[in-house]
């Protein structure tokens, strides 16, 4: 859809001291609040691609389709080719600003994920397999020009509820020689026949602000009827081949029945929102740079 990243946008912050360019072969000329102004914000209640799911937004967010969620993507710096259900933005939140943050929604139609392993899984040990997980993908990915990567830990443990059938948490990484710690913050809510995705990233110093925000996301989405965990029939539905476990540690190598390497989520980040390690803000000033003008 979009081929380059040029429309150009004149940000005043005092404290970063330049102006970023940003483009879209069919925005160039756009401002910041030109391109934002011609986003086409929902409210109230909205429902997803399909018809599996609704979300009430009530007054903390507001629901960008997947058309503009993809020319927010692409214009964060993203390459185009975005697959995703749209994009969940706080209203209080500023796209553009350093402490900007949005939640990218998807969805994974590989079958019903049994919950049966949801108690018995120790995730300290599983938090250890991820980050000898995410050591060993290092290599590959330094050789295919991308920063080393750090699972710190958990910023926020999973915690799965049985009775909405809604998974949470939250990883601190760490990206190269960033000055400061990404913010990958995970949603997931178990259905009939697949699982809805929920991702935010932002900084580590954004934790607390986040963290409401996606408890929030957490309460208001649900699948809507005949697509909801209890719809499940076992006589016509697929069961997935993984379990709770394996959406914390990255998608279940289905044919292998083993968990996939952490650098499956890793790429998926990549594909979406990790050039995002400090805010906008840092994405801008590394991919746009320019001189700040002279007073």
């Amino acid at each position: 859809m979009f081929r380059t990243i040029l429309f150009a946008a004149t940000l005043a912050w005092s404290t970063l001291g330049f102006a970023a360019d940003v483009a879209a072969d069919e925005e160039a000329g756009m401002t910041v609040e030109e391109f934002v102004a011609s986003l086409n914000f929902q409210d109230g209640t909205v429902a997803l691609p399909n018809g599996i799911a609704s979300i009430e937004l009530g007054t903390d967010f507001r629901y960008l389709d997947p058309e503009d969620a993809e020319r927010v993507l692409v214009a964060w710096g993203n390459p185009p080719g975005n697959e995703s259900y749209g994009m969940l933005v706080p209203t209080a939140a500023d796209l553009f600003d350093q402490t900007g943050w949005a939640v990218i929604i998807s969805y994974e139609e590989d079958g019903y994920v049994s919950d049966e392993d949801a108690d018995k899984i120790d995730y300290s040990e599983l938090l250890r397999n991820m980050q000898d997980d995410t050591e060993t993908e290092n290599k590959t990915r330094i050789q295919a020009g991308y920063e080393a990567i750090t699972l710190v830990g958990w910023a926020a443990p999973p915690r799965y509820d049985s009775a909405s059938h809604k998974l949470f948490w939250a990883k601190e990484l760490a990206f190269g020689d960033g000055e400061e710690n990404t913010l990958n913050y995970n949603i997931r809510v178990l259905g009939r026949k697949g699982v809805l995705v929920l991702n935010a990233i932002a900084g580590m110093s954004q934790l607390a602000p986040v963290e409401t925000g996606m408890q929030q996301v957490l309460a208001i989405t649900e699948f809507n009827e005949g697509h909801r965990y209890a719809d499940f029939d076992p006589n016509v539905d697929k069961v997935a081949a993984y379990g709770i476990g394996a959406l914390v540690a990255g998608k279940l190598a289905a044919k292998a029945g083993l968990f996939a390497k952490f650098g499956v989520m890793l790429l998926a980040l990549k594909k979406f929102l990790i050039p995002i390690v400090i805010g906008v803000v840092a994405l801008f000033a590394k991919l746009f740079k320019r001189k700040a003008p002279q007073a």
